[in-house]
């Protein structure tokens, strides 16, 4: 994968992960779908991808910055 994909990957990840954890905008798609019983377990999943996907892009600005450099 390339790094631009990797950057983008991680900081769209990141975006739609932030949006979940913030639970209003859960409850309000979640009960118009729904699935206003999975509230409790989306924290679950919800903190765990936003920590994988600010590691993604971590990962992508640090690899940009030692390709740039060298």
């Amino acid at each position: 994968m390339s790094n631009k994909k990797l950057l983008q990957v991680g900081v769209i990840g990141t975006i739609i992960a932030a949006l979940c954890c913030f639970t209003p905008v859960l409850v309000v798609l979640l009960g118009a779908v729904g699935l206003a019983g999975m509230i409790g377990v989306v924290d679950y999943i919800a903190l765990p991808a936003l920590a994988i996907f600010i590691a993604i892009t971590v990962y992508a600005l640090w690899k940009r910055q030692t390709v740039s450099s060298s």
